[in-house]
């Protein structure tokens, strides 16, 4: 019995060792919408130890606040491996300061008024990671960060540009019923 534990608290350390020799990774995030609310999309750019995936999508109505925020959501859920160091870099200020200024904390207490579905989906997915959110301007260059609003542009916009039926943002039709 008392091998057994031995054993076990070494595998605890061994995992958690090799928990944190995995390289940081970095998630570059964008939303974007033609109209606000209109068609939409996000993009994601993920790095981490030389290798990058891209994803996005669009919706045929959505928000620009909204697809900045599941943006940050689809990168963080793609990610394989739990207590993962992400760096995310967004333009989105509401993003970044609801996590940075201490909004996020509020809203929880207070209640969600605005996109109330993507901040709960969002919750949990930072108790599962060390995240740090940075704040970079948008449009100013940043190749990942241009590269992320060229795919949030094309899932949406573009998308509807060049005959594609998008789907409905389900979060979206259920805030604004009217829409």
């Amino acid at each position: 019995s008392r091998l057994r534990i031995q054993r076990s608290s070494l595998r605890a350390e061994e995992s958690s060792s090799n928990m944190q020799q995995r390289p940081p990774i970095f998630l570059y995030t964008d939303g974007a919408s033609s109209g606000n609310p209109g068609p939409g999309g996000y993009g994601v750019v993920l790095k981490c130890a030389g290798i990058c995936k891209e994803m996005s999508e669009g919706f045929s109505l959505t928000t620009n606040n909204r697809m900045e925020l599941l943006a940050v959501i689809k990168g963080l859920e793609a990610i394989r491996w739990d207590n993962a160091e992400v760096h995310v870099y967004s333009d989105s200020s509401y993003v970044v300061k609801a996590i940075n200024e201490g909004w996020l904390e509020k809203w929880k207490i207070k209640g969600f008024k605005k996109n109330p579905d993507l901040w709960v989906r969002l919750v949990p997915l930072l108790g599962k990671h060390r995240v740090a959110f940075h704040w970079i301007k948008g449009h100013a260059g940043h190749p990942e960060n241009e590269r992320c609003d060229a795919l949030a542009v094309a899932a949406g916009a573009g998308a509807v540009a060049a005959g594609k039926q998008l789907p409905p943002d389900p979060g979206y039709k259920e805030e604004n019923p009217s829409d």
